[in-house]
């Protein structure tokens, strides 16, 4: 794929720009079956949109009544599409089977193909991953982004892991440790961290992440919480308790609460007191979203009417 160029967009003022799939997902329960907007950076888009953040998503989705739904989908939340994100032929599917205890497991129908133009004024943040980094043809295009990218704004990255629309793990592993220097912060779930190094502690994985050349590293362990991680710092966040409906989108409300955080932090930087902060916000999101069905992340307003008195809503 050529070197991804740039268009003119009179869109001025983006705080975040996501850059991956969207697709539909298709959640088959014992009730019955039913279809909600999704895809990782779809969904940490749309939960962006949700906390109030000038949010665009830059993807690929059809021309059919699917990508109609997720377009409409992404508005209600004031998230844009950029120009070059609808093509022709059918959106992506993702059929998730739920279990008993609320998890589930994936079938994907996808076709990834990053659009060859790219918009021109760059966002605060810039934030990709899950499959658009890893399959091809499209994840050539998000990576000659990200090399164009890295040094005027920041980066975020997510691997969200899929085995299965991946190749070998030699493979999916060369591509996370070459994404890796051109971000400066990685966020994976303990699962995504082990798959990728199965000999090292959640610990040493996060070290290792950081001497890659990550800034901060952020690794949710589900009811044990997250840590967050720096060259200098290390935080340990607590889960916060909820009950469970279903688990489709906490990873993303975590992702998309972190970058609003990201957006938000003072002059102090990535201060454990600021990793901290970051880190309870965005469990909180995490925590409102498994209590309902689907990818649906909080809202600012929920975010501050669930966090205690004391904990601001960002830094």
């Amino acid at each position: 794929m050529p070197t991804v160029q740039q268009a003119a967009d009179p869109r001025q003022g983006i705080d975040v720009v996501v850059v991956g799939e969207a697709l539909m997902d298709i959640v088959v329960t014992p009730r019955g079956t039913v279809e909600h907007p999704g895809g990782s950076p779809a969904n940490v888009a749309y939960g962006l949109g949700r906390l109030g953040a000038s949010t665009a998503l830059f993807t690929s989705i059809g021309d059919d009544h699917h990508g109609s739904a997720i377009e409409q989908h992404l508005q209600s939340a004031g998230v844009q599409l950029l120009p070059g994100s609808r093509v022709r032929g059918a959106t992506s599917t993702a059929t998730a089977v739920l279990a008993s205890d609320g998890s589930a497991q994936y079938d994907f129908n996808i076709r990834w193909d990053l659009p060859r133009t790219a918009p021109a004024v760059l966002p605060k943040i810039l934030h990709t991953g899950s499959i658009a980094s890893f399959l091809a043809p499209g994840a050539q295009g998000v990576r000659e982004l990200l090399e164009q990218s890295h040094e005027r704004c920041v980066v975020t990255y997510d691997p969200n892991i899929r085995p299965a629309l991946l190749g070998s793990h030699f493979e999916a592993k060369t591509v996370f440790e070459e994404l890796v220097p051109l971000t400066e912060v990685v966020k994976l779930s303990d699962e995504d961290a082990r798959w990728l190094y199965p000999r090292l502690a959640v610990d040493d994985i996060a070290q290792r992440i950081v001497g890659l050349g990550a800034g901060l590293v952020a690794v949710t362990m589900g009811a044990e919480g997250s840590l967050l991680t720096t060259g200098g710092a290390r935080v340990e966040v607590p889960s916060v308790r909820s009950a469970v409906v279903d688990t489709i989108g906490a990873g993303d409300s975590y992702m998309a609460a972190l970058i609003y955080g990201l957006l938000m932090r003072g002059a102090d930087g990535l201060a454990p007191s600021v990793l901290e902060s970051l880190g309870r916000m965005a469990s909180k999101a995490a925590a409102i979203t498994v209590r309902r069905p689907g990818a649906h992340p909080p809202t600012l307003e929920e975010l501050r009417e669930d966090l205690p008195e004391h904990q601001p809503v960002a830094p």
